[in-house]
């Protein structure tokens, strides 16, 4: 298994807090293979991260339903072709199974095959292309145009727990890439504010948590100020951005908010013009 630490071994701290959702009595999803690679090693990583900001189980948890739901969306809108960039050890490409659909993986090599391993020894014929790569480094659209990626058919990206581990110019030039490349397309992403990334947003434990990040060598460096005039300088239309407090109000409405950090932290759809 990939050591967990840095960009890549926040996947399986990732994948732990995702799994404890199945254990709910009412879950916001279900995602009975991503057990497949969880193990002791992984459970005391995501204890660390949770014992210093426990909120951050929840910031997976939010996340991971909103995406869900925004992929069955486009699926029923006859998006045929799926990038998850970055996938980590995301899963939507078994659990959201649907006729005609490629789903395309990009990540790093060890990542991804310890992800193929998992899903073999689970019995799994996995529909998905995997593309063991850095999507940043060494080219997102030579890596598509040489996996099968169709850049005249509609295509849908989801770039989920990315965004802030990235320089704010990297964002920008992968989705200029995109809206030149792609005939048509629609992206969803998450993303701080800037105050999240300069510690300013008043509140000591979302100080706690970027620390914590950076401890883990993934540091976060990148938050955005205001999503709509980023999006109309890339020539790109805002179709939806919600803060994850909106979110948790309305998937969790019987429970209190965590903490403010879901008043920072962000989920969007754009799309090209």
């Amino acid at each position: 298994m990939p050591q967990i630490r840095n960009v890549s071994g926040t996947a399986f701290v990732v994948a732990e807090y995702r799994a404890e959702e199945n254990r709910e009595a009412a879950p916001l999803y279900r995602d009975p293979f991503v057990e497949l690679f969880l193990n002791d090693d992984t459970r005391e990583a995501a204890g660390r991260l949770a014992a210093t900001f426990p909120a951050v189980k929840d910031m997976v948890k939010i996340r991971t339903r909103y995406f869900d739901d925004v992929l069955e969306t486009h699926l029923r809108m006859q998006f045929r072709q799926v990038v998850i960039l970055g996938a980590g050890l995301d899963t939507r490409a078994v659990r959201k199974q649907a006729s005609g659909v490629k789903y395309f993986e990009i990540d790093d090599p060890d990542t991804l095959t310890w992800k193929r391993i998992c899903y073999e020894q689970g019995g799994l014929d996995v529909n998905v292309t995997f593309i063991p790569a850095n999507y940043v480094t060494d080219g997102l659209i030579g890596l598509l145009e040489r996996n099968g990626f169709d850049f005249d058919a509609p295509a849908y990206f989801i770039w989920e727990g990315n965004v802030m581990y990235l320089p704010l110019d990297t964002v920008k030039h992968l989705l200029a890439e995109i809206r030149t490349h792609a005939k048509r397309f629609r992206l969803s992403c998450d993303y701080m504010a800037e105050a999240v990334i300069s510690k300013t947003t008043g509140d000591a434990g979302i100080t706690t948590l970027v620390n914590s990040f950076a401890a883990m060598g993934a540091p976060w460096v990148s938050g955005i100020r205001d999503i709509g005039t980023f999006a109309r300088a890339l020539g790109l239309n805002l179709v939806e951005d919600l803060k994850t407090a909106e979110l948790c109000r309305t998937y969790r409405a019987d429970r209190p908010m965590a903490s403010r950090i879901f008043d920072f932290y962000s989920v969007c759809t754009l799309e090209g013009r």
